[in-house]
């Protein structure tokens, strides 16, 4: 069974907000880039961020560690960082399973 897959972009959410609340599409795009701003400054300082129903976004610091190149077998370290997962709320989920 093959789907077209297609993304949905930050235009895509300026023109329902557009269609569905009125706004201009300059607001309605400022309005989606003002969320996104807003979400990654609480994710730079540490915050997760829940949106309820939709599913949250968690920071995770992953630990050094040693990794391997799969062509040559050599061992590398891989350095620490932060990292961010996804998790789906069970609404979004339920809506997903249902297609």
């Amino acid at each position: 069974m093959s789907r077209s897959v297609s993304t949905l972009t930050r235009a895509d959410l300026a023109e329902t907000i557009n269609r569905k609340m009125g706004l201009s599409r300059a607001e309605s795009l400022d309005l989606v880039e003002s969320i996104l701003a807003h979400m990654c400054e609480g994710m730079s300082s540490g915050e997760n961020v829940k949106i309820s129903g939709f599913g949250s976004f968690i920071l995770r610091d992953k630990k050094e560690r040693v990794g391997r190149n799969p062509k040559t077998g050599v061992e590398v370290p891989i350095t620490p960082r932060r990292v961010v997962t996804f998790r789906a709320s069970q609404l979004l989920k339920e809506r997903i399973a249902k297609g």
